[in-house]
């Protein structure tokens, strides 16, 4: 199988040169990043083309070539200068001030149909002065992992970054983690913006409070522009982003999902989730469930994600402490727990069908709830089978009889009898009673929306990695992301 058919004449105007760029990050000044060169590759195939983000770029897919891709995103013909922006942060715990882009770069800034501005950023783009001794580069495998995880991502309601392109570079790279040699790849992350809990941490190493105030006003003006004539607008931004990581959180946990290093390099400043590396979805719901093979003491466990965030947002009080009084940030924080489980509840209560917003302060759906997470708790049930499957057999009989509930489903065959799997379907039986037929409709079409009926677990992962791996067959690889995004 073949990418979508696109035009393949390339014209001598490559469609993404129309692009209405801006580079806001470059009236910062030099403080704040460092002029790279993008590595020659000596093969560029384009391997994915992400056509669904191009209408929000005003241009139309049947216009673009794949020629074009590979000149704007392999040959990076189209727009300079290349900026490698400047970082530190806690890695496990631990202050880094050894980091900054090392294998990518900020490849330009596009103002979108909607009006946001957007970033392009590169990964396995070659060395920049923050490399570290490594390559620079992005392994194939890596490249699709990461594809895979933002759409997947995307489908599930996160606010998350998406790939844009990931060309296969024809390079063998070596690594620890994979067979060795392995193959090469460079991906274009779009996303709001690729500044850094991390950017400010390291404004404070280098003890520039007046940098601090520059960055700060520059996010607020682009990111936050609602706050910008708000005489307190430096503590209302604090206290919307840690609203924002809150509904952000709750968000990958609703959606059984692990991201495995949430170092404060890798936290936006946007409350934007992005850098999929070692993350996993949850194969069944395991509070422990850790997804890094390095991670020996599971410091970024599934359950451990609302506190390491909240960890992470009161870090970043001590470089914001240059503008923003402590006071006003420690009452920002102080939402953090109630935000998230407040958006955790909602977000899960529609998984289970429920949206009705007004009517769900209710305490049986409360206790709908907890029910719901100690059966899964309890029983190695697949958390994603669980919500699926209550999405493709929902029934408007259910409302009559509380047998039929979930009766198409494996679960039932092994657990129906289960006194916790009971207590549960009871609990579900006793809300749907109480709707009127409209509502139950709604209840269907709910859960269709909240529950993919595909997952990307692991095994899944590797049953397209491996046809292209062996056979460079591509055709599983397309399959999912079809069956993703539809």
């Amino acid at each position: 199988m073949t990418l979508p058919e696109t035009n393949l004449n390339t014209s001598s105007q490559n469609p993404f040169l129309s692009l209405n760029y801006e580079r806001a990050i470059l009236e910062l000044g030099d403080d704040y990043y460092d002029e790279v060169e993008a590595a020659e590759f000596p093969q560029l195939i384009l391997r994915w083309r992400n056509d669904a983000l191009l209408s929000r770029l005003g241009l139309d897919a049947a216009n673009v070539s794949d020629e074009h891709f590979i000149e704007a995103f392999g040959k990076f013909e189209v727009h300079k200068p290349l900026l490698a922006l400047r970082y530190h942060g806690y890695q496990f715990g631990e202050y880094n001030p050894q980091l900054g882009d090392g294998r990518g770069f900020l490849y330009a800034q596009v103002r979108g149909t909607d009006g946001q501005l957007y970033d392009f950023g590169t990964k396995g783009s070659g060395k920049t002065p923050y490399s570290r001794g490594g390559d620079g580069m992005l392994t194939l495998k890596g490249g699709v992992r990461e594809v895979l995880a933002a759409e997947m991502l995307h489908r599930m309601g996160v606010n998350t970054s998406r790939c844009l392109s990931m060309i296969e570079t024809g390079l063998d790279l070596w690594r620890g983690d994979e067979p060795s040699p392995t193959r090469s790849s460079v991906m274009v992350r779009f996303s709001k913006s690729h500044i850094r809990f991390g950017t400010f941490e390291r404004l404070n190493y280098i003890r520039r409070p007046d940098l601090i105030g520059k960055l700060l006003n520059h996010v607020i003006y682009i990111y936050y522009s609602h706050l910008g004539a708000e005489p307190d607008k430096y503590a209302l931004f604090y206290s919307e982003l840690v609203q924002r990581v809150a509904l952000l959180v709750a968000q990958w946990m609703a959606a059984g999902f692990c991201h495995a290093v949430l170092n404060t390099d890798n936290m936006s400043i946007t409350g934007e989730s992005f850098d999929y590396g070692p993350y996993a979805f949850i194969p069944k719901f395991d509070p422990n469930f850790t997804a890094a093979y390095f991670d020996y003491y599971g410091r970024y466990s599934y359950s451990n994600q609302p506190g390491i965030c909240k960890l992470n947002l009161e870090l970043l009080q001590k470089p914001l402490s240059a503008v923003i009084p402590t006071a006003d940030m420690e009452q920002g924080l102080s939402q953090f727990e109630d935000c998230y489980h407040a958006q955790y509840r909602v977000l899960m209560l529609k998984k289970l069908g429920f949206s009705n917003l007004e009517k769900l302060e209710s305490g049986e759906y409360e206790e709908l709830l907890k029910a719901t997470l100690r059966f899964l708790n309890n029983y190695p049930v697949s958390y994603h089978h669980f919500f699926s499957d209550l999405a493709t057999t929902f029934s408007h009989k259910w409302r009559d009889d509380a047998s039929l509930i979930l009766s198409g489903s494996e679960i039932t065959i092994e657990l129906g009898a289960s006194e916790l799997f009971l207590h549960w379907s009871g609990l579900y039986h006793k809300i749907l009673t109480n709707m009127a037929p409209d509502d139950i409709e709604k209840v269907g079409q709910t859960l269709i929306q909240s529950n993919p009926k595909t997952v990307i677990l692991r095994p899944i992962i590797e049953s397209v990695w491996e046809p292209i791996a062996q056979d460079n067959n591509w055709e599983p690889f397309y399959n999912l992301i079809k069956e993703i995004q539809n």
